[in-house]
């Protein structure tokens, strides 16, 4: 699947014609215009995410914050309440009953607290955030097209069937339609070894690219840490702002090399580490 099943050259030149048969079934597979028209159509994208326990496949959208309707997924069985002490011997003694000024007391403080509350109460910014196929806040990765189709045709209560396109997302979608892009192929288990590589190793589109996926990630499960962690004008932002520089080329990427440089590498692979071990907590690997 996607760039982790490519054969090398060599390996196909010595190949039987048998094998070369095997080599083609594996080899990655392109995405047709009629696959492309339909992803078009309905505003969403098949995305391909590799972390270390393995490369799955998932859908993503973007859509204006106040564009997308809340789903409510079913919720686990609740634990049953433990039983009430029976009366009699050792009975916890009631409360006594608050006199009449009490209560008046604890109403004028209960009306204080909500007019500080409706004080505080601040309309979210509307913005375009990513939306994935996730569930009860975590994010089913499919190992192949034909297993995320058949979720998708279920229609689970997932926070992408509250775009304005799922029905006629879940409708067309077919197996041989579930292509990732280049663009939408990410190797987070990747990215930490290139880090520990050192600054001359560093590969500036592998942590790019990484850093876009695992800030729609982090926001999309709702994981603090790696919200945190790659936040506008963190060092990791400031690493993926200098590496963008450094991929663009041009006398830019000198100087963003050398802030690059400044980034100290055993840190950097630290806080990726994190990030990664956090997303891979979150996925649910689905066949």
């Amino acid at each position: 699947m996607g760039r982790h099943s490519q054969p090398d050259e060599d390996d196909k030149s010595n190949a039987t014609e048998t094998d070369t048969d095997a080599l083609d079934s594996d080899a990655t597979p392109t995405r047709s215009a009629k696959a492309d028209a339909f992803w078009e159509k309905v505003g969403v994208e098949p995305v391909e995410i590799a972390l270390p326990k393995g490369v799955g496949l998932t859908l993503r959208a973007y859509r204006m914050s106040d564009t997308v309707e809340p789903v409510e997924a079913e919720e686990e069985p609740a634990e049953e309440p433990e039983p009430k002490p029976k009366r009699g011997k050792g009975k916890t003694k009631p409360e006594p009953e608050p006199e009449p000024e009490d209560v008046d007391e604890e109403l004028d403080e209960e009306f204080e607290d909500d007019d500080e509350e409706s004080d505080e109460d601040v309309e979210e910014p509307v913005e375009e955030i990513p939306v994935f196929l996730t569930l009860r806040g975590r994010l089913p990765l499919f190992d192949s097209p034909k297993a995320l189709v058949k979720f998708v045709k279920s229609r689970p209560p997932t926070e992408l069937s509250g775009i304005d396109t799922w029905d006629e997302l879940v409708k067309g979608i077919k197996p041989e339609y579930v292509v990732a892009s280049e663009d939408d192929t990410y190797e987070l288990d990747l990215v930490v070894r290139n880090l520990r590589g050192g600054h001359d190793t560093w590969d500036p589109d592998l942590i790019v690219s990484a850093a876009e996926v695992a800030r729609d990630l982090g926001y999309a499960l709702r994981i603090p840490s790696v919200m945190s962690t790659l936040a506008q004008g963190s060092p990791l932002d400031d690493l993926d702002n200098a590496l963008r520089a450094v991929a663009e080329g041009g006398l830019r990427a000198v100087f963003a090399k050398r802030r690059a440089r400044k980034v100290g590498a055993e840190q950097t692979s630290l806080a990726w580490r994190g990030i990664v071990v956090k997303i891979n907590d979150a996925v649910d690997w689905r066949k």
